[in-house]
Order: C-alpha cells, then sequence, then structure tokens
C-alpha cells in the first residue's frame, strides 16, 4: 500500500506539471489544481499509513492519529 500511494503521490504532480507546461489556460488551471491536490496527499501521507487502525484508541493505550497533518490539509482545502 505504502509503494502505491508513492507512485500516486510521484504520478500526479507530475501530470500537473505537464499539464501546467503546455500553456493554455484551462490546462495550466487543471494542472495547478492537480499539484495542489498532490501537495496535500504528501502532507497527510507524513502522518503514517496505518491500514485498518482505528483513529482513536482505548484510553490509556499511547496508539493514536497524529492530527497535525490533517489540519494542513483541512485549511488547504
Amino acid at each position: 500500500m505504502q509503494l502505491m500511494v508513492a507512485v500516486g503521490i510521484g504520478i500526479v504532480p507530475a501530470c500537473g506539471v505537464y499539464l501546467l507546461l503546455r500553456g493554455r489556460t484551462f490546462l495550466m488551471v487543471f494542472g495547478l489544481s492537480l499539484v495542489s491536490s498532490a501537495a496535500n496527499l504528501f502532507i497527510l501521507s507524513m502522518g503514517r499509513l496505518r491500514p485498518g487502525a482505528p483513529p482513536i484508541v482505548a484510553v490509556g493505550v499511547d496508539q493514536y492519529a497524529d492530527p497535525l497533518p490533517q489540519a494542513p490539509v483541512l485549511t488547504a482545502i
């Protein structure tokens, strides 16, 4: 899963940069949107990928979801 997310985060900005360099207005706007979405995915992935893990674990356990990467993404949206 981590490899798939890493490849996705690599392909999305590459497509965005390609569209930015095309020179047409609509394609530039769409490319900028792709680049900003890729940046949000990158920031969100820095909070560690744990498939199947609950966001909040029982009281007394030291494992919980890190809310810090989610805050800038929500601000960017």
